[in-house]
């Protein structure tokens, strides 16, 4: 029995205190809350990937790093880590991009990008880097946010030409 208990315990020391506990707390509830804020956007939107989306996306980017960080692996051997996390999250926005047949037009880019810029944050937060995370949400909020309102002014040339008058 005590043989059982020794190996319980060991496979449940990874976190040794209340300090090391209470940081992959806050870097872990960072990423989720920061990717919460970009999905919630999509998801008001209602966009292919909202609110659980980005927040899970988030989430595992910070776990996918911070977990060997903790292990003591080396930042040059964590770089294949954050490699192999964003070519997985460049798959997973593939699957937000829709084609149109009708106009050849391409849906789902932007919601593609904020997935991936969703795992950046994530990837800041799991690092320890949160104000950096903050940052690059408020950033990524600006873009989905205020740059929409300006897209919206913008007329395409193709659509100008075919609505001007003939002289």
């Amino acid at each position: 029995m005590s043989s059982i208990w020794s190996a319980f315990m060991q496979e449940f020391s990874d976190v040794p205190d209340l300090y090391e506990a209470t940081v992959i707390i806050i870097r872990l509830a960072v990423a989720a809350f920061l990717g919460a804020l970009i999905g919630y956007d999509r998801e008001r939107r209602g966009k292919e990937a909202g609110l659980r989306t980005h927040m899970m996306v988030s989430l595992g980017s910070a776990l996918f790093i911070l977990v060997p960080l903790r292990d003591g692996m080396e930042i040059g051997d964590a770089s294949r880590v954050l490699q192999g996390i964003i070519t997985g999250i460049g798959f997973l926005g593939a699957g937000a991009i829709l084609k149109q047949d009708k106009h050849a037009s391409i849906r789902g880019l932007t919601t593609a990008s904020s997935i991936w810029v969703a795992a950046a944050i994530g990837i800041a937060a799991g690092m320890g880097n949160e104000v950096t995370a903050i940052m690059g949400t408020l950033a990524a909020l600006f873009i989905l946010i205020v740059v929409r309102r300006f897209e919206r002014r913008i007329v395409p040339e193709e659509e100008s030409e075919t609505t001007q008058r003939p002289e």
